[in-house]
C-alpha cells in the first residue's frame, strides 16, 4: 500500500540531497544545498540547464534555503551529479552532505563574519570527528546586523546579538556570548553535546525535544534579541527580493533571474537577486509585498508527492484572496512544506481536510472531514475564532 493511501505519513527521517535523492510522484527531488547560501550567475545558469536536461524543468526554493530540481530520473541522475561537482555544489559524499545543513542570512554584507562563519562550519562538519548528526539537524548563522531566521526549523543559531555574536539552541530564549575565533567550536561542542545527551534515538532527534528532557551547559545566560518579522518581496541594502507562487519556478525563470547578478537563497522561498535596485519585469515573480499568494504556504501535494491524500494549491490558490492571516495547505500529517506552526493550517487526511489553528500540520484540528467546497464556499477560515 503506497503512502498516499495511510492514514499515517511515513517519516523518512531525513531530508534529500543530491547524492541521496527522494523519490517522489513526479520523480526524484535533488536537492542542491548553495555553499555560503549564494549561487554565483553560472551555477545558477548551469542549474536551470541542467533542469531541463535531467528533471522536468520545475525548481523548487525549500524552507531551508535549498534549491530543489523535480522530475529527475534514475537514468539521468548520475550525469546530474557530473554537473553539479563540476559547480563545487556536491560533497564528498551523502554523509557529509547530510551534515551539511546550514541556512545562512541572505543579509549579509562584506563587512560581517557570516561567509567567514558559513565556510568554516562546512568544513568543521566535513571532517573525520565531526558529530554523528541525525538528517534533519540543521545550523543556522544568522549574523547579519539584524537577525531574521528565528523561525526557521533548526538545531543550533549562530546569530548578533545586543553586544556581539550569541549561540544558541532551538527556541531557547538565552543564548551563549561567543566570538567570531570560537564560535564554530562553540557549535560543533554543542552538537557533540547534544548527542552525549541522548539526543539521538534511532538516527532521528532534534534539540528541542532534548531541552525538555535536559538544561542547556553553563553559560548561556545572555537573552536572545527579540523576533523580527520575516521579510516581503522588494528592495533591501543587498539587493531586491522577488518571490514565488509556492517557492516554485521554471528552469527558463532561474537562467533569466542569473543574468541580473548572483542569488541568495532565502528560507522564505524567496530569492535575493545581489546589487539590484529596482524589481525584475520577468514573468512568474512575485514582487508586490501584498500580492496574496504571499498568505499562502502549500506543499507538492497529490500526485507530485506520494504520501499527499489531496491537491494542495489549487486550493491554496483559490482562498489565497479571502485571507488576513497565513494559511498553510499540507498533504499530510508531515507538514514538509512549513514544519513550525502556522496561524492556520489544513491538513489533507484519507477523509476530507482538518482545520487547525495556531498549530503545525499534525496538531489537534478544530474541525476535521472538510472538502475543498466546504473551504472555498464557506467563511469557516475567517469565523474559525
Amino acid at each position: 500500500m503506497s503512502g498516499a493511501n495511510n492514514q499515517t505519513p511515513i517519516i523518512q527521517g531525513w531530508c534529500p540531497g543530491a547524492l541521496r535523492p527522494m523519490q517522489s510522484g513526479d520523480g526524484l527531488v535533488v536537492r542542491i544545498r548553495p555553499r555560503g547560501g549564494r549561487l554565483t550567475p553560472d551555477q545558477a545558469r548551469a542549474i536551470a540547464t541542467m533542469a531541463m536536461a535531467h528533471g522536468n524543468g520545475l525548481i523548487d526554493l525549500s524552507s531551508r534555503a535549498n534549491v530543489q530540481l523535480r522530475g529527475v530520473t534514475e537514468a539521468s541522475h548520475p550525469a546530474l551529479i557530473e554537473g553539479l561537482r563540476a559547480l563545487d555544489l556536491i560533497d564528498a559524499n551523502a554523509e557529509a552532505e547530510a551534515r551539511r545543513n546550514i541556512v545562512v542570512t541572505p543579509f549579509w554584507d562584506a563587512s560581517d563574519a557570516t561567509q567567514d562563519l558559513a565556510a568554516r562550519m562546512t568544513q568543521a562538519l566535513s571532517t573525520a570527528n565531526a558529530p554523528a548528526l541525525p538528517g534533519k539537524f540543521g545550523f543556522v548563522i544568522d549574523t547579519a546586523s539584524v537577525p531574521m531566521l528565528r523561525e526557521v526549523s533548526a538545531d543550533i543559531w549562530l546569530e548578533t546579538g545586543p553586544d556581539g555574536l550569541l549561540l544558541a539552541a532551538a527556541d531557547h530564549p538565552l543564548a551563549k556570548p561567543v566570538t567570531a575565533a570560537t564560535a564554530i567550536p562553540e557549535a560543533v561542542a554543542l552538537a557533540h553535546w547534544f548527542i552525549i545527551k541522548g539526543g539521538v534515538t534511532e538516527g532521528r532527534g532534534r534539540m528541542a525535544a532534548l531541552l525538555k528532557r535536559h538544561a542547556l551547559p553553563e553559560g548561556f545566560t545572555v537573552p536572545r534579541l527579540p523576533v523580527v518579522a520575516p521579510p516581503r518581496p522588494g528592495p533591501s541594502a543587498q539587493g531586491q527580493l522577488v518571490g514565488f507562487e509556492f517557492g516554485q519556478m521554471q528552469a527558463e525563470t532561474l537562467a533569466a533571474l542569473a543574468d541580473l547578478g548572483a542569488l541568495r537563497i532565502t528560507p522564505w522561498r524567496m530569492l535575493l537577486i545581489e546589487a539590484l535596485t529596482e524589481a525584475p519585469q520577468i514573468s512568474g515573480l512575485i514582487t508586490d509585498a501584498a500580492d496574496p499568494m504571499l498568505r499562502v504556504i502549500a506543499c507538492t501535494g497529490a500526485p507530485g508527492c506520494l504520501q499527499a491524500h489531496a491537491a494542495t494549491r489549487p486550493l491554496a490558490r483559490s482562498l489565497a484572496p479571502r485571507l488576513t492571516e497565513t494559511l498553510h495547505v499540507s498533504g499530510c500529517a508531515k507538514g514538509c512544506a512549513h514544519p513550525t506552526a502556522a496561524p492556520l493550517t489544513l491538513t489533507a487526511t484519507s477523509e476530507g481536510f482538518a482545520l487547525i489553528r495556531n498549530g503545525t500540520a499534525s496538531g489537534t484540528p478544530l474541525r476535521v472531514g472538510l472538502s475543498a467546497a466546504d473551504l472555498t464556499e464557506t467563511n469557516i477560515l475567517t469565523e474559525t475564532p
